[in-house]
This record gives structure tokens, sequence and C-alpha cells, in this order.
């Protein structure tokens, strides 16, 4: 794993995050913490604007997962929110921008790909218990 060289590191957050990794092509922000982060552009499903979150994701039969925890909040993320109302959203992966369509992955699937997740980021397990909702596990395929 190449070591992130910005002034930040893992001290990336949010939009500051969105920044570095855009600026320098994933050379700062996709390695973040022992895990490795893309940026989801989605659409708001309220202003129509676009919003861009970094997230930690894994690979899987040519398609990248990510977990909706919001640290395990009552309520979902506002842009597992926006996903539900336009699945068609866009990644960047490194320098690679991707068309993607989100799924939600259910049953024997979202149990293999939740040990996948919680391989990289434990703390999935804690934020599922700290919430009565079932955290999604979300599969994004290329358009």
């Amino acid at each position: 794993m190449a070591a992130d060289t910005s002034p930040f590191g893992d001290d990336l957050f949010g939009a500051q995050h969105v920044q570095a990794y855009r600026d320098t092509d994933g050379e700062q922000g996709y390695n973040w913490r022992g895990t490795t982060i893309l940026l989801l552009t989605t659409t708001g499903r309220v202003s129509g604007e676009d919003r861009t979150t970094p997230l930690i994701h894994r690979t899987d039969d040519g398609g990248w997962v990510v977990v909706a925890s919001k640290g395990g909040a009552p309520d979902h993320p506002a842009w597992y929110k926006n996903l539900e109302a336009d699945p068609d959203a866009e990644i960047q992966v490194k320098a690679e921008l991707i068309a993607v369509r989100a799924r939600t992955a259910g049953g024997d699937e979202r149990a293999r790909l939740w040990g996948l997740m919680t391989e990289v980021w434990p703390a999935y397990d804690e934020y599922q218990q700290r919430t009565e909702r079932e955290i999604p596990v979300v599969v994004f395929e290329r358009r």
C-alpha cells in the first residue's frame, strides 16, 4: 500500500477529503486509515445538486461495495437516500470517473459482503449494534 503523503494523511475528512482526492486523482485520500476510498457523487433528491461523499470501499466481482452506516445513526445517510431516489451515480476511483448504478444487497449476498467490509473496517459491527435499522450494503455496477 502506497503511503499517503498529504499534509493531512489519515486526518482527511468530508469536503477536505473530497478536495484532496480530486486535486491529486486519489494520490492523496485513496489510501486512508488502512482502507481504500472512492468518491461517490449522487444527485440530491431535494436540491437536485451534485453531492460528493468519500466512502470506504472494496471491489467484488467487478463492482464496488460500500456500507451506508452513518456511524450507526438511526437514519440512513443522505447519499443513500439520494440513491434510493435515483440509483444512477458516478464514482471516482483514483483518477477514473465511472458511471454506475447502485443496488442494495440482500440476503446471503449482503451477509457475504458485510463480512468483506468488516474485514477492513471492523467498526461496522459496532455501528450495527447502535441502531435498529439494518445498515445497507450497496453495490455499484458499471453502467
